[in-house]
């Protein structure tokens, strides 16, 4: 995306309605706001950014033609989330896209009337924000990305990878919804593996290195780190604690090993970002969320980062190397 058409994409809040005004019996403006959980600045968001305008576009909706988009990003931040979406919900749009649970909540807080599309959530039902899967129910819909069965696939990945390994702390926000199943399932399965688990739960990057020197202070420790907007945003803080202290990890995006992580077990996030384009199209034309069914990642995918494992004079096994979707190295 050229950064003249990001600029005129990210700057939509302010003039929207003098050019909902202007546009004025020629053709309707439809307004989108989208509460993203990145900072503006990181690639991933931009990238996010590029895979919904570029399919938005494909639907027919133009920004600055007959779309007006204002965009929020929280970068994990509490306060931020609860104002950006009061910010957001003041401007009246026709739909909101949400990323994460630790948005859709406060957004419903404030609104049951305005459509929300949401993406990257774990636990739509526990999360109190639709009534079923099937049949929604309220003013949200959209897609989930993690079964807890897959919670327990990171433990078992993981001693397979280090199988010396008998003290794992899981990263997780403790205000996410998703966070207290996700943790659960893992726990349930950690006497089987030999493993105690405990939960670290994230709140600044002083108190991420802190927590994450202290549990190195003991020999034979993992990390698992669950899907939440805290630790993605302080992605690159979490993979270089690891490393400092040979921890290895296992993260829930692809994109923790291109930047240096040691596995990734997950699905495409940049994916539920273009299928939520498409249920932003269907709410703009007049379907209704409560009508829309919340749909599930269809694939995960396991990646290997053969550098990081070799740092941390780990062995990958032939057959995790065989399980894998894509191999770094």
């Amino acid at each position: 995306m050229e950064r003249r058409q990001f600029i005129s994409l990210v700057g939509g809040a302010a003039t929207w309605p003098l050019a909902a005004r202007a546009q004025q019996g020629l053709q309707r403006i439809r307004r989108l706001g989208v509460l993203m959980y990145l900072t503006e600045q990181d690639e991933e968001s931009r990238s996010y950014v590029e895979v919904l305008t570029r399919r938005l576009k494909e639907l027919g909706w133009t920004v600055g033609t007959n779309l007006q988009a204002a965009y929020r990003w929280t970068g994990g931040d509490a306060v931020h989330i609860h104002q950006y979406a009061a910010e957001l919900v003041a401007l009246n749009p026709d739909v909101i896209l949400a990323a994460g649970g630790s948005h859709v909540g406060p957004l419903q807080q404030i609104t049951r009337t305005i459509p929300i599309v949401f993406v990257q959530v774990a636990d739509a039902v526990g999360g109190g924000f639709v009534e079923s899967l099937a049949r929604p129910g309220g003013n949200a819909t959209g897609f989930t990305n993690f079964e807890f069965d897959i919670s327990g696939k990171w433990l078992e990945l993981l001693k397979q990878i280090s199988p010396r390994m008998r003290r794992t702390a899981i990263l997780r926000d403790p205000v996410n919804p998703s966070g207290a199943g996700q943790f659960g399932a893992i726990q349930a399965l950690a006497r089987a593996l030999d493993v105690d688990v405990s939960p670290v739960n994230l709140q600044d990057t002083a108190q991420i290195e802190r927590r994450i020197s202290e549990f190195a202070g003991r020999p034979n420790g993992g990390l698992i780190i669950l899907p939440n907007s805290l630790a993605i945003v302080h992605r690159e803080l979490i993979i270089a604690l690891a490393a400092r202290h040979g921890l290895p990890a296992i993260y829930p995006f692809r994109y923790f090993v291109t930047g240096g992580g040691l596995m990734s077990y997950g699905p495409d996030a940049s994916d539920q970002y273009r299928r939520a384009a498409d249920y932003v199209d269907r709410i703009l034309k007049g379907d209704k969320p409560a009508d829309l069914p919340v749909q599930q990642s269809t694939k995960v995918a396991l990646t290997l980062n053969l550098k990081t494992a070799k740092e941390l004079g780990l062995e990958i096994p032939p057959t995790l190397l065989a399980l894998a979707d894509e191999v770094i190295e």
